[in-house]
């Protein structure tokens, strides 16, 4: 996209050059390292503690550093990550189905919608292998066949089996492997874990990332961390949506200061919707429940043929059902990419062959399976999940189908980083879902664990090695004028949410703006739709300062008051992620412009003038702020629509 303002930057992601099979290795011999005597005196702070932040801190405290974690639960074992259910990728190839690096690279990049870095996808696809090795060493109990081999299944976007998973907790084994490897380095005196601190802002000396604020949740207190470099692994950020599949506690807060002390935001309004969650029931919800993408591997999407047709599942003959996914896409069926299932699954609700109560449903269909494996072979798989959708819905899916709809799951949007996982602030690392690099436009399933375990297991120990070695850090005091200036703005915004005193609760606010976002920024957008919705959520954020009503105090526990920081912040990015969409007038991935669609209702792409990434430059309270970009480059994977059929 030409650049019309001079203020533009045209940003460079540091990506190595050669074969691209080779950048990985080829770069980490030529990075400078410090040796094991002198780690001990360099400090790293690391907020966040899932898969990514876990992974980081342990690595990093292993090879001698001294780590300081921060996280907003009371355990850093009940990071989100522990939710994540369905797998984690690599390419082992031990069902000798024709998997390879280069094939789960290429599957990575079309997944996306070729809107990710090349030389990234390459290496998360290159270390993908060691984690699975890292984590049988640590005992995680990966699943395994007969014989005591690994066992894979399948998942959306791919045509070979190269998910590892652990039923149905996944991500909870996962995270408590790194729990472990942790918690043994908080034992050893390298990690000191802080837990329900929150980080209220950034704090920059001469131009780097050298600590934070955290306000401490039990006692209403601000505190003062300094360290040499800062990492921050704090996930995504769709609970901007108010309605997702996030934890209630999952926030983009610490993202979103960064982002105004400096630190570019990357695609924000690249958000994933997943296909296969439990529809909205009522006003009453305050998040959704995701079923895993796993169960496409053995479920089948299906509608009725006839619009508003209301009879029970069982009593519509076979040859009254749409299998719709099999139909349109018969090379893949049911294991189409996210994006492409949950539009599907829009476009036939919107066309009025929706199931259940609602209309907003279509069913996902077991008998197959059951009839053809056996009920004991799909409980052993899935169990678990079968369990929980029966404990919410009141239905048992070995017997009727599950009713499934998309929500708001994951984002590949965040902070924007280079080749090294550095931001734009020297010293601001980020890693995990909270920095936007592998996934492009849409990620694939299971793949948000192999790039949060890959990036704190296997690439920051090398990077954050290479920024200590390469630069001399002054000693600081906590007394030092930017950190008493960042305390007082934390101070600061507190203090304004409590003195508002208004009539409206904080949920209040933040349900309407789901509902905006849901409507306009969600599954579908449009030029109309955006700008209406930039402007009804500045009209709400308006009223949140003027009519918000925060009870309670600063000196106590205040779960209200956590929850007003961060819609506010939800309330600001939401904005940026309208504008971002508004601006990226071409389709990709999750990113579908209705404005820009093929004849067949695919999404299309506009190579010649979006083949990049958008990296927004904060410019101050109501001020818009500057789309710098980085140029995206495709030497390996061509440039093609994307399909699936």
């Amino acid at each position: 996209m030409s650049a019309t303002n001079p203020n533009i930057k045209k940003l460079d992601g540091k990506t190595p050059t050669g074969p691209i099979a080779e950048r990985w290795s080829e770069h980490k011999f030529h990075m400078k390292i410090v040796n094991p005597a002198n780690k001990r005196k360099y400090s790293v702070i690391v907020v966040g503690t899932g898969l990514a932040g876990g992974s980081a801190a342990a690595s990093l405290a292993e090879l001698g550093y001294n780590v300081k974690t921060f996280c907003v639960q009371d355990s850093p074992r009940r990071a989100h990550s522990i939710a994540a259910q369905g797998g984690i990728n690599a390419a082992k190839n031990y069902t000798n189905d024709g998997d390879s690096v280069h094939r789960l690279f290429y599957d990575t990049v079309k997944g996306g919608d070729y809107r990710a870095r090349e030389s990234n996808v390459h290496r998360l696809a290159e270390v993908a292998n060691n984690i699975i090795d890292q984590c049988v060493a640590q005992g995680v109990p990966f699943a395994r066949e007969y014989g005591g081999t690994l066992s894979n299944r399948s998942f959306g976007g791919s045509q070979v089996s190269r998910t590892f998973y652990a039923r149905g907790q996944t991500g909870q084994q996962l995270l408590l492997g790194a729990y472990s490897a942790m918690m043994k380095e908080v034992h050893n005196g390298k990690i000191t874990s802080l837990t329900r601190r929150e980080m209220t802002e950034l704090v920059i000396i001469d131009g780097k990332a050298r600590g934070v604020i955290v306000r401490n949740m039990i006692t209403g207190e601000f505190e003062k961390h300094m360290a040499d470099a800062v990492v921050l692994a704090t996930g995504g950020y769709g609970n901007v949506f108010y309605l997702s599949t996030n934890a209630k506690a999952s926030n983009a807060s610490a993202a979103f200061r960064a982002y105004k002390k400096g630190a570019y935001f990357g695609n924000p309004c690249f958000t994933q919707i997943h296909p296969t969650c439990i529809p909205v029931s009522g006003d009453h919800q305050s998040k959704l429940t995701l079923m895993s993408e796993s169960l496409r591997n053995d479920g089948r999407v299906w509608v009725p043929k006839a619009k508003g047709d209301k009879r029970p599942p069982s009593q519509i003959p076979e040859n009254e059902r749409d299998y719709y996914l099999e139909r349109i896409y018969p090379s893949f069926g049911n294991l189409v990419p996210r994006d492409v299932a949950s539009r599907n699954a829009k476009n036939m609700c919107d066309a009025g062959f929706g199931v259940g109560a609602t209309g907003l449903a279509v069913y996902l269909d077991f008998a197959s399976a059951i009839e053809r494996e056996g009920e004991d072979k799909i409980r052993a798989r899935y169990g678990n999940l079968f369990e929980m959708y029966e404990q919410i819905t009141d239905s048992n899916p070995y017997k009727n189908p599950m009713m499934i709809y998309p929500a708001i799951h994951y984002t590949m949007g965040g902070l924007w980083v280079d080749y090294n996982l550095m931001s734009n602030v020297e010293g601001l690392f980020v890693i995990g879902e909270a920095n936007f690099s592998d996934h492009g436009a849409n990620r694939l399933g299971a793949s948000a664990l192999m790039q949060g375990l890959a990036d704190g297991y296997f690439v920051l120990p090398y990077t954050i090695g290479n920024y200590f070695a390469s630069n001399k850090f002054e000693k600081l005091e906590l007394t030092h004028h930017e950190f008493e200036k960042a305390l007082a703005e934390s101070k600061a915004k507190f203090d304004r949410l409590l003195a508002v005193n208004g009539t409206k609760t904080v949920d209040h606010f933040h349900k309407q703006l789901g509902h905006v976002m849901w409507d306009n920024v969600g599954m579908a957008r449009n030029e109309a739709g955006l700008k209406k919705a930039i402007d009804q959520i500045r009209s709400i954020r308006e009223q949140f300062w003027k009519d918000v009503k925060v009870t309670g105090t600063n000196v106590d526990v205040n779960t209200e008051l956590e929850k007003a920081g961060r819609v506010a912040d939800f309330l600001e990015l939401g904005e940026l992620m309208a504008l971002d969409a508004l601006e990226r007038t071409e389709s990709c991935g999750g990113h579908f412009r209705e404005e820009s669609q093929t004849e067949e209702g695919e999404a299309k792409r506009d190579d010649e003038n979006f083949a990049h990434v958008a990296a927004w430059e904060y410019q101050g309270e109501g001020v818009k702020p500057i789309r710098n970009i980085e140029e995206l480059k495709f030497e390996y994977v061509k440039l093609t629509q994307r399909s699936y059929k």
